[in-house]
């Protein structure tokens, strides 16, 4: 099934709009910051956090300049996030492309990815939406602190799953949150209907995330990320946090140890990934995202009236779980 088709289809013209929109904030005439960002640009991307602001302010009412300049807002404030993510991370590749830092250096890296916050600012700021912009602002305080927790998390031995969820409803789970809630807030929701918006966004987030964290277990291509990467940067995720909590191997928790320490190798990560598929790591995270995903769609059963709207919502749900990139 041609899931993006069906989730663009009642958002099409103004999806478009906004890519221009976006592309246009995304540039600048200067050689260095200007290739820089044009290199950014050349990832694309199937723009789902704007479609989902989109769809939920077509819920409430209408796709509005201020519906507009929120999303480019919030898709610039997760972009320089991710450009600045890379250089903590001292990641060499995003999405199949060479990072920022890569290409260039930590230093370029580190201005390109503040010029990119400063113009996201200055999207929110033509919004004259005063919950929007104070939204947004604590949407970038929030992406930061979880990222701090991630990095602080990689030093604690506990093997949490909570502590997980703590990290992704901070992260991955926030900007999905903040685009249900901004889009009905655009649309006109009135303040519960904004609350439970907010929390469908949520559990979309925290699906997409799960979805992401399996990926890791499998070589890919598409993604550019190769089996154990987030292992090789300290992180344990919900398929091994599972296996390693339900089955009491002492030589896996050894190795989910050299994990957080950053002293495992390719041989031993292989072997952590295969003590996870082999003992239900996958299956589980896949039956929570399932748990997450009936309740996303009793949100819309209850929620949304409209039928193109409905159907576009229904098809993202189900995109997001069963993705393959």
């Amino acid at each position: 099934m041609d899931y993006l088709s069906i989730i663009k289809q009642p958002i099409q013209k103004d999806l478009d709009d906004f890519i221009a929109l976006f592309q246009s904030a995304l540039s600048h005439k200067d050689g260095m910051l200007g290739s820089a960002l044009s290199h950014i640009r050349q990832r694309g991307g199937k723009r789902m956090r704007p479609i989902l602001m989109m769809l939920m302010a077509r819920n409430f009412g209408d796709i509005s300049a201020v519906t507009q300049h929120s999303a480019v807002g919030l898709e610039l404030l997760h972009t320089a996030s991710l450009v600045h993510d890379d250089v903590v991370d001292e990641s060499d590749e995003r999405r199949g492309q060479a990072s920022v830092n890569a290409s260039y250096n930590n230093k370029v890296a580190v201005l390109v990815g503040d010029y990119i916050l400063s113009t996201a600012l200055l999207h929110v700021s033509f919004t004259g939406h005063q919950r929007i912009i104070e939204y947004l602002a604590e949407l970038g305080r929030t992406l930061a602190a979880g990222e701090i927790l991630q990095l602080s998390n990689i030093q604690n031995q506990a093997i949490s799953e909570e502590v997980y969820y703590d990290v992704i409803k901070q992260k991955t789970a926030a900007l999905f949150e903040a685009c249900a809630a901004i889009g009905a807030m655009s649309g006109g929701a009135t303040q519960e209907e904004m609350l439970k918006a907010k929390q469908f966004g949520q559990y979309l987030g925290i699906m997409f995330q799960i979805r992401d964290d399996i990926f890791d277990y499998f070589d890919s291509k598409e993604i550019g990320k190769p089996t154990g990467n987030d292992m090789t940067e300290g992180k344990l995720t919900l398929p091994v946090i599972y296996a390693l909590n339900n089955i009491d191997f002492e030589s896996m928790h050894t190795l989910a140890r050299k994990v957080k320490a950053g002293t495992i190798n390719p041989d031993e990560i292989a072997v952590l990934v295969e003590f996870t598929k082999q003992h239900g790591g996958i299956d589980y995270a896949e039956q929570k995202m399932a748990d997450f995903s009936k309740v996303c769609l009793q949100y819309i059963d209850e929620n949304v009236k409209e039928k193109a709207i409905k159907e576009s919502l229904t098809a993202y749900v189900d995109y997001v779980v069963q993705r393959n990139y």
